[in-house]
């Protein structure tokens, strides 16, 4: 832990990333005002000491849509994560510890998800499958799944011939034990790395898909959906979209500056380097 907070501006990040899970959690409670409830009287309103970051087209508060908004980012940031991490870690694994055609199937397939970009492989799916909170969560996921596939595959190929492993096989462990029970958890540094850094790049890759109509539908307040709103209204109300994309920004840095001091912490190798 000691390693890991030692450059100033890791604790920064790290204060910052939990200050948005705070407010994520806790947004009934920060938010000043229903980010649901239209007041048709005082729309497009600037800064002010009633409305922080002003009011949107339909009278809502921008600050508390901001904080519900970030609910939705994290949701379907750290969910996608997760998903592609279990569904990539286990295909990994297997095709790592058996190899033969199925690893040359499997790799192929792959590759060529490698060639398309995560967000446009989104929106592809997105047309099938439509909108909707947990079905962005899934299509982000998708496109992430190739990259642990990938790194699970090169850990288990790593750890697989050592003697520990060799020593599992001869006492009779299976391989559903060996790899998920001894395999995993000595490949996981790099996986950890890996998941904090891609949770900043799933939350900019929906708040993208919000900005072109197919994240999450309204009114349901996300980052996004705000620029999108806002964008007609950079001349007059500025704050309105640039707001929520200096909060995705914000964020996104805290964890990508997080995850590169875990990975500093984790290898020796770049200790002391910074």
């Amino acid at each position: 832990m000691d390693t890991l907070f030692s450059r100033k501006i890791v604790m920064v990040s790290f204060v910052v990333v939990l200050v948005f899970l705070v407010m994520a959690v806790l947004a009934p409670l920060l938010a000043p005002y229903d980010p649901y409830e239209q007041d048709l009287m005082h729309t497009l309103q600037g800064i002010s000491s009633e409305h922080l970051f002003g009011t949107d087209k339909y009278g809502r508060d921008i600050l508390s849509r901001i904080i519900y908004g970030s609910r939705i980012s994290l949701i379907v940031g750290v969910g996608s994560v997760l998903i592609a991490f279990v569904i990539g870690s286990t295909i990994g694994m297997i095709i790592g510890y058996f190899g033969g055609w199925l690893d040359t199937v499997v790799m192929r397939i792959t590759d060529m998800m490698f060639a398309i970009p995560q967000v446009v492989l989104a929106l592809a799916l997105a047309a099938v499958l439509g909108n909707g909170l947990w079905n962005l969560t899934f299509l982000m996921s998708v496109g992430a799944i190739p990259g642990y596939i990938r790194m699970l595959r090169g850990q288990v190929m790593a750890i697989k011939e050592q003697d520990f492993i060799t020593a599992g096989r001869v006492i009779g462990a299976s391989p559903g034990r060996l790899m998920f029970f001894h395999m995993l958890p000595n490949g996981f540094s790099p996986i950890l790395v890996f998941m904090t850094q891609s949770v900043g790049g799933t939350i900019l890759g929906e708040a993208g898909l919000s900005f072109l109509g197919l994240g999450i539908d309204p009114p349901t307040a996300t980052w996004g959906g705000l620029i999108n709103e806002g964008r007609q209204y950079l001349l007059t109300n500025p704050v309105y979209s640039i707001a929520p994309g200096i909060f995705i920004v914000l964020l996104v840095m805290a964890l990508n500056i997080l995850g590169d001091g875990i990975r500093d912490a984790m290898d020796p190798r770049l200790r002391g380097q910074h």
